[in-house]
C-alpha cells in the first residue's frame, strides 16, 4: 500500500511540474513588495467603466406595472431611477415601454409634499408617458384628500392599488418590483 501511495504522489508531483501557473495565481508567485502594486493596478482597471459591445434585438413594445408600497425615500428613488433607466434602454434599442406606477399603502407618501428633485423626476416621467395611479382604499383609510397629493387628478385614482396591479398583469403588463 505504501508503494502505491508513493507512486501516486510521485506521478502527481511530476504532473505539476508540466503545468503552467495560471495568470490568476501569478500575484501569489510575485515577491511581497510587488504584490501591492499589482493589486492597485487590478483595482484601477476594475473601477473604470468600459462600454461593452452589446448585441440585442429590439425590445418592441413592453408594458410594465411597478407597485410602490414603501414610504422609504431610498426605495422610492431607486424605483424612479429604474423606470428612467428602463425607458432610456428600451428607446435606445428601438422599443417602446409603457409604464404604470401603482401607489398604495405607504407608497402614497411619494406624492405627499415631494422635494424639488422628486417633483422634477415625477414631471419628467409623466412627460414620457408614465402613468401614476393612486389607491382609493389607501386614501380613505389614511384620511388623505387626493387634491393634496402632487399633481393627482380624479383619473389617477383606482379603486384598489393591490387589485390594479393584478388587473394590469392580466392585461399583459409585467410586474416589475425591484425590491426583493
Amino acid at each position: 500500500m505504501q508503494v502505491h501511495n508513493r507512486l501516486a504522489l510521485t506521478l502527481f508531483a511530476s504532473a505539476l511540474t508540466f503545468l503552467e501557473v495560471p495568470s490568476a495565481f501569478a500575484a501569489d508567485a510575485m515577491p511581497a513588495a510587488s504584490a501591492p502594486a499589482a493589486a492597485a493596478a487590478v483595482e484601477a482597471k476594475s473601477s473604470e467603466y468600459v462600454k461593452p459591445n452589446i448585441k440585442h434585438g429590439s425590445y418592441g413594445k413592453v408594458n410594465i406595472v411597478v407597485p410602490l408600497t414603501s414610504d422609504d425615500k431610498g426605495i422610492q428613488g431607486m424605483k424612479l431611477r429604474n423606470i428612467t433607466n428602463g425607458l432610456k434602454a428600451v428607446e435606445s434599442w428601438k422599443g417602446k415601454m409603457n409604464v404604470t406606477v401603482v401607489l398604495y399603502a405607504k407608497g402614497v407618501t411619494l406624492l405627499k409634499n415631494p422635494d424639488e428633485q422628486t417633483q422634477k423626476k415625477l414631471d419628467e416621467l409623466r412627460k414620457q408617458g408614465v402613468q401614476i395611479k393612486v389607491c382609493d382604499n389607501t386614501l380613505r383609510e389614511q384620511g388623505i384628500d387626493f387634491h393634496n397629493l402632487y399633481h393627482v387628478v380624479d383619473a389617477d385614482i383606482v379603486p384598489s392599488g393591490f387589485a390594479e396591479v393584478a388587473y394590469l398583469q392580466a392585461q399583459k403588463h409585467f410586474v416589475v418590483d425591484p425590491v426583493n
